[in-house]
C-alpha cells in the first residue's frame, strides 16, 4: 500500500488550520501544520510535502516569501493559495512563482479537497465529479 500524500497547511489562523487538518486527515492525507512561513520551511526540510495549501497574508514570512522558500526545497511542489479579496498584486506575484491555484476566503473546504486531489492526480476533473 502506498504512503498517504503529505499535505502542508500554512495559515496563521488556528481555526483554518484545524478545519483543514480535520478534513484532509479524514480524506487520507498525512497533514503537516504550520502557523507561519518559517515553521512551514522547517517542516518541508524534514518532510517534503506532496502538496501545500498556503495563506497569502501572514505575519513574518508572507505567502509569497514562503512560496519562494518552498520552491527551493521542493521544486515543482503543487501549491494552492488562500487569499482575501483585494490581494491581487501579491496573488499575481505568487502565481508567477508557480502557485497552481488560488481560493478566496471564505472557501468551501470540500471543493478545496477536490481541487487538491485533482492536482495530485487522485481524481478526475471530468463531468462525473461533483461541482
Amino acid at each position: 500500500m502506498a504512503d498517504p500524500p503529505v499535505l502542508l497547511v500554512v495559515d496563521d489562523q488556528p481555526g483554518v488550520r484545524r478545519l483543514l487538518e480535520t478534513v484532509f486527515s479524514r480524506a487520507g492525507f498525512q497533514v503537516l501544520i504550520a502557523a507561519g512561513g518559517a515553521e512551514a520551511l522547517e517542516l518541508a526540510r524534514s518532510r517534503p510535502p506532496d502538496v501545500a495549501i498556503l495563506d497569502l497574508r501572514m505575519p513574518g514570512l508572507d505567502g509569497v516569501e514562503t512560496l519562494r522558500g518552498l520552491r527551493e526545497l521542493v521544486p515543482g511542489l503543487p501549491v494552492v493559495l488562500m487569499t482575501a479579496v483585494g490581494e491581487d498584486q501579491r496573488l499575481a506575484e505568487a502565481m508567477r512563482l508557480g502557485a497552481r491555484e488560488a481560493v478566496t476566503k471564505p472557501f468551501d473546504v470540500f471543493r478545496l479537497l477536490e481541487r487538491v486531489r485533482i492536482l495530485l492526480g487522485m481524481q478526475d476533473s471530468g463531468p462525473a465529479s461533483e461541482k
